[in-house]
């Protein structure tokens, strides 16, 4: 992409990101109804059709009239694809801008975010090299991977959970392939368009994580795993991961019949929650463009409108 791909003057892109559970998704609606927005979705999990309790996504009966862009796009199946991701984000960036409207880009995925906004190139792929680390990931476990990773590219391994498994691989295969850091593949904090970034942070996060998986349990996620395993949630590399599914499945059978302890899988949940909150936590503060603010503070909605630019009418 070339600095004329950036879309029309004027129009510039609105980012709302930070750790799960800050509240994102309620303050994008707010911004976009303020503003003229369409919401662009940067949750890697609520791309997958279906998974709509464990991935905290909007009913359209919330959404406020807004429309929403990369929701319920992939089935959960499909291997994700950040560089196939890239392109449909920065698709849906000139098309919104095309017709006046503003782009707010919303989600806690900030290796998505990046991608979508920033001079990020992806290497190629070597079917070779990733087959090989495939079966050695099937003999010896994610885990040994994950401590190879950490040992070679410390701050690949903090960014990287050890459960991610695809993840792993990919960044070992890419530092074969290129022969240097993955984390080296991340450019400076430089974007293709005109952004203003907005960050959320919550003082009680740490209890709203659990009170957040609570409420998902009481919401039927249970339920939703099983409708999910005949689609092929169980074997996906990528929806079968996430925080919540992975676990739950961890306790039901191939028929979706309760046979582990699942107030264990509910706890280990909380518990994967959180630390993905650190670690989201410690990749967004790297990004020294971000306007953090306390979703819990009065104003938010105020707040977040006076950083924007005074052209967009806020």
């Amino acid at each position: 992409m070339t600095d004329t791909d950036a879309g029309p003057p004027g129009r510039p892109v609105v980012a709302i990101v930070g750790p799960t559970g800050t509240g994102k998704s309620d303050l994008a609606v707010a911004v976009a109804r303020r503003i003229g927005g369409e919401i662009i979705n940067a949750d890697s999990m609520q791309l997958y059709r279906g998974m709509d309790i464990g991935t905290a996504k909007l009913p359209l009966a919330e959404r406020g009239g807004v429309v929403h862009h990369l929701l319920d796009i992939w089935p959960v199946s499909r291997s994700a694809a950040v560089a196939e991701y890239q392109r449909l984000a920065r698709a849906a960036i000139a098309d919104i801008t095309s017709r006046g409207r503003t782009p707010v880009l919303v989600g806690g995925s900030g290796l998505y975010i990046r991608a979508s906004l920033d001079r990020l190139e992806f290497p190629g792929e070597s079917p070779e090299i990733r087959a090989r680390l495939a079966a050695e990931l099937a003999e010896v476990g994610s885990a040994v991977l994950h401590a190879r990773l950490a040992r070679l590219d410390p701050a690949a391994g903090a960014a990287i959970l050890p459960s991610n498994a695809r993840r792993v691989v990919r960044a070992l295969e890419v530092m074969e392939l290129t022969g240097g850091l993955f984390t080296a593949r991340m450019p400076a904090f430089e974007s293709v368009y005109e952004t203003v970034q907005i960050a959320l942070e919550h003082p009680e996060l740490e209890e709203r994580v659990r009170l957040r998986v609570d409420r998902m349990m009481a919401g039927g996620l249970l339920d939703e795993v099983r409708r999910l395993l005949p689609f092929g949630l169980r074997e996906s590399p990528t929806a079968g991961k996430a925080l919540g599914y992975q676990q739950l499945l961890a306790v039901l059978d191939e028929q979706g019949e309760l046979r582990g302890d699942l107030g264990e899988a509910v706890e280990l949940t909380v518990r994967g929650t959180w630390r993905f909150v650190r670690r989201q936590r410690s990749w967004f503060r790297r990004d020294p463009r971000l306007h953090w603010l306390d979703a819990a503070a009065p104003g938010l909605l105020d707040k977040t409108l006076a950083l924007l630019p005074a052209r967009l009418g806020t």
